[in-house]
């Protein structure tokens, strides 16, 4: 169980990951050794799954995202292989089994629609498995985090 310190702890690196402790600590009320023994205590735990840094896909080619729906062939042998082949492709960024058809729904980066193509007919139909694909392509982006909503034990 994550107690109310903690929580704002998770808050405040869910903003800033590489916010000092001292700053963290003046934040909470709490001893700057205080918080670090609180987050490498969450480290462990697994509750603090990693850190990284987000770039903007622009300045790397990463542009135009798609969503594509990957129809598998049912009980083969490669269906079950396919989750590793479709995560080994740099471009895709999230690879989830979904319900109804056998299939998966994958999140790409691609600098534009003519990379998409390429990317679905050189690496993504070619793969065993694969029967069909659909693809949605996204005009416009509102939001887009990989934050987690976080309540507090008051269930704010």
């Amino acid at each position: 169980m994550i107690d109310e310190i903690s929580m704002e702890i998770l808050k405040i690196l869910q903003e800033k990951a590489r916010i000092p402790n001292v700053e963290v600590s003046r934040q909470i009320g709490l001893a700057p050794s205080a918080v670090l023994e609180r987050i490498r205590k969450m480290e462990k735990q697994g509750i603090i799954d990693g850190y990284e840094v987000r770039l903007n896909p622009e300045m790397f080619g990463g542009g135009q995202i798609s969503f594509i729906h990957i129809e598998a062939e049912p009980h083969s042998y490669a269906e079950n292989c396919l989750a590793e082949l479709l995560s080994d492709i740099p471009e895709v960024q999230e690879v989830h089994h979904i319900a109804g058809k056998d299939g998966y729904l994958i999140k790409v980066r691609t600098a534009g629609t003519h990379q998409l193509g390429q990317l679905i007919k050189r690496k993504i139909l070619v793969l065993d498995g694969v029967r069909t694909t659909s693809t949605t392509t996204v005009l416009e982006t509102h939001k887009e985090t990989s934050k987690i909503p976080l309540k507090n034990g008051k269930g704010e």
